[in-house]
């Protein structure tokens, strides 16, 4: 390999991406689309939510549920209902999103130290708000009851130890959250879109790169200049590399500049997992351009590579919940290593040790991928 036809051919791959108004907008706009989306509206949290009352109470301590309820930053209004049909009505129009029901004597039992029971009726239609929901309003109860147990402890003798009555008999657990101590989503979500959107950006670009030839009909004098195959197939990989960390730094300055999520790890062992999993998904995106006649067909391929390179990585749901065959498939995704080295870079400046642990199945998959790039090219030059 010569350094001036490589450099040629580079070059000439670059500008026949930055040359197009369109192509260099789907570049830049997107990837900030994407980022502000998912930061400011597609959320893992329960906000601004409505919930029904149907308190048949009106004792102290269920209206101290119900001031507590009201109070919390995630509620955005509570609606006071007068029935069980009027509960059923506000669930069935959508109007709440759960119900939270108080026998008559629940402030009474609580008082007594029997403990009350509240019934919570939750929408199951959307299921997973239902069960975030259900989370937030258990952890309100738990805070009442606290503090029903601190009112009935009571001292025995002087000289004796203070034996706490109700709950706290029955021992209560304490919760640490490693890494994310408040559950925060973008926390989990930032670093998880570098993995997403740098894959989405490099495989978009080297999909184009030999389906573009193909339909400008510049194909066939690549095959008749003096480039040989190899030089050929760098030229066309190296700018998907660049494309894809350009879209990596940009997200590395504005996740823990404008979202406030911290960076802990090293920037050095990021990109140097960056540098085999861009390879790995330009081996795909090759294998796409390649098979591919138009541009319109290669932008479909790469989609239909992309979605379920997403979906498997463990971004939407764990790896371990999917079956057996499933995890199998998932663990030749690249995205899924990747995407543990952004989340341990970011959150739990993961080391080195661990880097290379994820960096060597993803070393493997680029030689597969590469290579069979490289022989579906040569075949077709052939």
């Amino acid at each position: 390999m010569t350094g001036a036809r490589l450099k040629s051919i580079i070059i000439k791959e670059l500008w026949a991406i930055l040359r197009d108004p369109r192509t260099r907008i789907v570049l830049i706009v997107p990837p900030i689309l994407q980022l502000a989306i998912f930061g400011l509206a597609t959320t893992l949290e329960v906000k601004n939510m409505s919930l029904g009352v149907l308190n048949r109470d009106g004792g102290a301590w269920s209206q101290e549920v119900i001031e507590r309820v009201a109070g919390s930053p995630n509620v955005g209004r509570v609606i006071s209902l007068k029935s069980d049909d009027d509960a059923r009505n506000a669930i069935e129009r959508q109007r709440v999103i759960a119900v939270l029901r108080f026998d008559s004597d629940f402030s009474a039992k609580v008082s007594g130290g029997r403990g009350g029971t509240i019934g919570v009726v939750a929408d199951g239609r959307r299921s997973n708000a239902a069960q975030i929901v259900a989370s937030y309003l258990d952890q309100i109860a738990a805070s009442v009851g606290a503090s029903v147990s601190r009112r009935q402890v009571r001292p025995v003798a002087p000289s004796g130890p203070v034996v706490p009555t109700g709950d706290f008999l029955a021992g209560r657990s304490v919760v640490v959250n490693w890494f994310n101590r408040n559950l925060d989503y973008l926390w989990f979500t930032m670093p998880a879109l570098i993995a997403i959107m740098s894959a989405i950006s490099a495989m978009s670009v080297t999909a184009q790169s030999v389906a573009r030839e193909r339909e400008l009909g510049t194909y066939d004098q690549l095959m008749v200049s003096p480039l040989r195959v190899s030089e050929i197939l760098v030229g066309k990989m190296v700018p998907p590399v660049l494309v894809g960390a350009f879209i990596t730094t940009v997200y590395v300055i504005l996740i823990p500049w404008v979202f406030r999520v911290p960076l802990t790890g090293s920037i050095a062992l990021l990109y140097g997992a960056l540098v085999f999993y861009l390879l790995a998904l330009t081996g795909v995106g090759m294998l796409v351009s390649v098979l591919s006649a138009t541009q319109q067909q290669a932008f479909l391929g790469m989609f239909l590579v992309a979605i379920p390179l997403i979906l498997l990585s463990g971004y939407a749901s764990p790896v371990d919940n999917m079956p057996d065959w499933l995890q199998v498939i998932a663990h030749l995704d690249p995205a899924t290593y990747f995407l543990r080295v952004t989340e341990g870079v970011f959150l739990k400046s993961m080391s080195a040790r661990d880097v290379l642990d994820n960096c060597w199945p993803l070393a493997l998959i680029c030689v597969v991928t590469l290579s069979a790039s490289a022989l579906l090219f040569r075949s077709r030059m052939e």
